[in-house]
């Protein structure tokens, strides 16, 4: 669970300071310091964090409320008095707040206002089990639960100690049922079912096996011992199979995490495998790989449970854990590289999804500026800094650690697919495709508010018909092809935006680019000249074509140039750009 603990007044703040200390987890926001308290908090909960507030419950309540839809996806929210003396989960509770709250509560020597009738009146959420467990069949939480509030007994089959340890009316012949199993079980509206996360599956498989196959094997293998798929804690192989495609698919499938073994670790549990072979050892260095990935994974005490099966191309097996299995102390996790476009500059422009992915990384890799400009989000992460010209660098760095199996955010400003990173980052990967390490990193783009929407947005509407973008750096794209973009867009009529507009070494570039415009449209034309958007100093300025100079611009402004049917209107508020689409002569 990632933890925004949020102040508002320089006591909060040393608050949030301690109690981050005490729990021993998040990042410490000052919100006072951002342009919106309440757009931060909302972005931070969007994003999915727990958001503990030191401040009145109220306003935490209304920066988020507009996003209140589904109490099943909401995380945690918590308000916690200044003094310390109140801690009052408000949202989130069966999702970890009513104990997060209790554990801030237990910290601050308060009391937790938890109002949840489990954790009233048992002591304990049954539709919110511990981690580890799975609740099989929550569509008959309800109708349980009432039963339970109206005087119901209990009776537990198997073994779970959260449950026995509860305040439960348990009942040898209660007319309610806790299972606790990691077999497959119905339950009902008197039965629920709690599957432990005990299961390992290895699997091993020939290059290039169809997912298909693999998951059919998989599935077949479990539904033949009656095993819930939700038993299942991981799913192993050895490092040689960390890039192929239908291991993590099987994983992805099943809920669980794939981890990978070097073949001398599998090779060591040799002595423990059913069916141990010397044709497998020859390929692989070890004698066994879906049997002792199983087993790998499982622990010290596993019990391999379901012996080797297999499909055409495919192995697999199953082992039982002597108790829950820590996947992240199983094996290799396959490393994560995001892509992560944050916008022009200030959080209320940062997509939700940009700032979940900052703060699920470990490490956080970019531009100084741009670093400096995550603030707070990125203070609970390993930074590293990057030079302004060193692209290649970076990218290359983001992936060698994403290749160690880390969570990687790897961060540029606007779009990370437009004029930044992420195209960058497939070149490299592709060209590092021989070596092993980089086959196995996931890479995600997460897309942000470019340059051009957020410059359009200030603006007006000038992207509100067809628009191209051209990037007038000749850096790595000569002129003539510049020249000939730029021709192309003045020929189509485009809205045409322009990145990287000038420089010190190329300042005319600006110039050169208005003149080839000025061949197809009037001086008159509308333009929109942006520069700092979203940082301090942020200026929007209207002007024409005819009156545009390459010498007013820098590195930090982006340039909209409308179309012949671009037009400027003057509001209250200034001047407002905006190119019609055609409603006009729509009937």
């Amino acid at each position: 669970m990632n933890i925004a603990w949020c102040a508002l007044t320089p006591g909060g703040l040393a608050l949030a300071e301690k109690l981050r200390a005490q729990i021993g987890a998040g990042v410490v926001h000052d919100a006072k310091q951002t342009a919106s308290p309440a757009a931060h908090m909302r972005e931070l909960f969007a994003a999915g964090n727990a958001v503990v507030g030191i401040c009145a419950a109220g306003i935490l309540i209304r920066a988020v409320a507009p996003l209140l839809k589904d109490k099943k996806n909401e995380p945690p929210l918590i308000a916690v008095a200044e003094n310390g003396g109140v801690v009052v989960p408000l949202l989130g509770g069966h999702r970890g707040g009513n104990a997060l709250a209790q554990k801030i509560a237990a910290a601050l020597g308060a009391a937790a206002a938890v109002t949840t009738m489990g954790e009233v009146r048992f002591g304990i959420a049954l539709d919110a089990p511990p981690p580890g467990w799975t609740l099989a069949n929550p569509q008959h939480y309800k109708k349980f639960a009432a039963r339970l509030a109206a005087g119901g007994k209990v009776k537990l089959h198997g073994e779970a100690g959260w449950l026995a340890e509860s305040a439960l009316p348990f009942c040898a012949d209660g007319a309610l049922t806790l299972t606790a199993t990691a077999q497959a079980a119905p339950g009902g509206e008197g039965e629920l079912v709690f599957h432990p996360k005990c299961l390992a599956v290895g699997v091993g498989c020939e290059r290039g096996v169809e997912s298909a196959e693999l998951a059919a094997l998989v599935e077949r293998a479990l539904r033949g011992a009656n095993l819930a798929p939700q038993s299942v804690a991981v799913v192993a192989s050895i490092a040689l199979k960390a890039d192929e495609p239908a291991v993590h698919a099987v994983a992805a499938a099943l809920g669980a995490p794939a981890r990978f073994f070097d073949a001398g670790d599998l090779e060591a549990l040799a002595h423990r495998l059913k069916n141990p072979s010397a044709k497998v050892f020859a390929e692989t260095g070890c004698h066994g790989v879906a049997e002792g990935a199983a087993l790998a994974a499982g622990g010290g005490a596993a019990e391999l449970i379901i012996a080797k099966q297999k499909s055409a191309r495919a192995t697999c097996a199953v082992a039982r854990a002597a108790g829950l299995i820590d996947a992240d102390a199983a094996g290799r996790a396959r490393g994560c590289l995001s892509v992560v476009g944050i916008g022009p500059g200030d959080a209320a422009s940062r997509t939700p999804a940009a700032a979940a992915a900052i703060a699920a990384a470990e490490d956080v890799v970019g531009y100084t500026l741009y670093l400096d400009l995550l603030g707070a989000p990125a203070a609970g992460q390993r930074r590293h800094d990057s030079a302004i010209g060193d692209e290649r660098g970076r990218v290359r760095a983001a992936l060698e650690l994403a290749a160690a199996g880390r969570r990687v955010a790897l961060v540029c400003s606007g779009d990370a697919g437009i004029y930044a990173l992420a195209s960058l980052v497939f070149e490299e990967w592709e060209r590092g495709m021989a070596e092993a390490a980089w086959r196995t990193v996931e890479v995600r783009v997460v897309p942000g508010v470019s340059a051009m929407q957020a410059a359009a947005a200030r603006a007006g509407a000038p992207l509100g018909h067809d628009f191209c973008a051209v990037s007038l750096s000749d850096l790595l794209t000569p002129w003539e092809v510049i020249a000939r973009r730029v021709q192309a867009a003045a020929d189509g009529d485009f809205v045409v935006a322009f990145y990287n507009p000038a420089s010190r070494k190329r300042a005319r570039l600006l110039d050169r680019a208005r003149d080839i415009l000025l061949q197809q449209r009037g001086a008159e034309t509308p333009v929109v000249v942006a520069r700092n958007l979203g940082r301090g100093g942020e200026t929007v300025v209207h002007t024409t074509l005819g009156e545009l100079r390459g010498g007013e611009v820098d590195m930090f402004t982006i340039v909209v140039v409308g179309a012949s049917g671009s037009r400027t209107v003057q509001t209250v508020d200034g001047a407002r750009m905006w190119t019609p689409r055609g409603y006009e002569s729509k009937k």
